[in-house]
């Protein structure tokens, strides 16, 4: 906690709470909402927006906190805290952009780790204010995830390759209600190593669904033409237009593939086959996020005409 902290910009209050009220809510929105408008991306990844679409709806999701920063009545500076994995605390956090440089990112900062020693910062567009501001409270750059775009800004897409699909493999869109059970395990065998993709539940591939953006065609399953088992899959996702999208755009959300299947091309295959289906909707641009250190799959993105258009880091200490 900050109580009556003083900075640049004035005396600085804070609170954490789980649960919001509704003028709460709206404030935190509006804030993240200038933010991202001021900046051209979000600073919150697609589940901490989702806990802020939520937040005064409901009681809230486990593991979660909000810490609200004002200075007087004006909330400038907010952060979400995940602890739902007591091992692997996350946080996230913005500021006001017209109070920016006037020490409150620190005492968010601050009190985002007096709270949660351990915890580890996630910073969405590699601002070099984020790296100052973890390598005063100890935290070291220790993960990239590159957002890649086709085609890069000012460039024509090259044409999509032919989609040939690997012999005894048959793809298809998601039935729903049927599919999900095989959708998890393959994707917890797939990701058993990541630590955000990992984990799957049935639960979470209902959540997806029930966003506005899911449509089961776009979801592209690869089966075994003998055996009838799921060998990999193919979520996209299509960006209505918001302050930090433009135009609609869509996105290679998430490849998975079995172990048992690897090395078939059947990767390939089902990121074209969603490149396809995006394409077939009329979307001139299509994103994907990939771990920076994956040569091999940044390989063969840059392949079908992906380039590095932004970076996001996380800071551990």
């Amino acid at each position: 906690m900050i109580p009556g902290r003083a900075t640049v910009a004035g005396v600085l209050t804070s609170r954490w709470v789980s649960t919001a009220t509704p003028q709460d809510a709206e404030e935190v929105r509006a804030l993240v909402g200038a933010a991202a408008g001021a900046d051209g991306v979000d600073a919150f990844a697609e589940p901490a927006r989702r806990d802020i679409a939520a937040l005064g709806a409901d009681g809230g999701r486990a593991g979660s906190r909000h810490l609200l920063v004002h200075e007087g009545d004006e909330l400038v500076g907010y952060a979400l805290l995940d602890t739902e994995n007591a091992d692997d605390p996350v946080a996230e956090l913005t500021v006001l952009p017209e109070r920016r440089r006037h020490g409150v990112g620190a005492a968010v900062v601050d009190a985002v780790v007096e709270e949660s020693p351990a915890v580890r910062f996630w910073a969405h567009g590699d601002h070099p204010g984020a790296g100052h501001l973890a390598l005063r409270v100890g935290r070291r750059r220790a993960r990239e995830l590159w957002r890649m775009r086709r085609p890069a800004p000012g460039h024509e897409a090259p044409p999509l390759p032919e989609l040939v699909v690997p012999e005894g493999v048959t793809i298809a869109p998601l039935r729903v209600g049927r599919d999900e059970d095989a959708v998890v395990a393959v994707n917890n065998r797939a990701f058993s190593w990541h630590p955000e993709q990992s984990g799957w539940t049935r639960a979470d591939v209902e959540e997806i669904e029930a966003e506005s953006w899911f449509e089961a065609a776009g979801v592209l399953l690869g089966w075994d033409a003998v055996t009838g088992d799921l060998l990999g899959f193919h979520f996209t996702k299509v960006h209505e237009v918001s302050p930090t999208v433009p135009e609609p755009l869509g996105e290679v959300y998430v490849v998975g593939v079995d172990p048992s299947a690897q090395g078939r091309g059947l990767g390939r295959a089902l990121t074209l086959a969603g490149l396809h289906h995006l394409a077939g909707r009329g979307l001139r641009t299509t994103l994907l996020y990939v771990e920076g250190d994956n040569a091999p799959a940044i390989a063969t993105y840059r392949r079908l005409g992906f380039e590095r258009d932004a970076v996001d880091v996380s800071y551990q200490r």
